[in-house]
């Protein structure tokens, strides 16, 4: 499956984004959504993920309450709203796609180019 994530750009701190990832096959549904971020000079971090039919997500510590992830099956679409941004969200965020369901980052063996967001203060 090909992933092409779309929606960074440049926001003050305390703003918001949606960031989208659309994916090419309409088996699209099989699979567990998943976004993760990597900041300059760090490693790639989970983000969050979303189970194939909707009914579950999973979010890493930083961003629960602020990043909601949602899947829309019909549009082959998963889409990550992040709200009160602050800088340390800076990083390129990476949708990603896999069979499991989790954090790790092995479980998702597709992977999207990334799309920059940057938070300033």
């Amino acid at each position: 499956v090909q992933l092409q994530a779309s929606g960074g750009g440049l926001v003050q701190a305390g703003g918001s984004l949606r960031l989208s990832c659309a994916a090419s096959r309409r088996t699209f549904s099989r699979y567990v959504l998943g976004w993760f971020r990597q900041a300059p000079g760090k490693e790639r971090d989970f983000v969050g993920a979303i189970s194939r039919s909707g009914d579950s997500t999973l979010y890493a510590d930083s961003v629960k309450g602020r990043f909601t992830i949602s899947r829309d099956n019909a549009k082959n679409t998963v889409y990550l709203q992040m709200n009160s941004l602050n800088t340390e969200d800076t990083a390129v965020y990476y949708c990603a796609a896999g069979l499991s369901y989790g954090a790790r980052y092995d479980l998702y063996g597709y992977w999207g180019q990334g799309t920059q967001v940057t938070v300033s203060s």
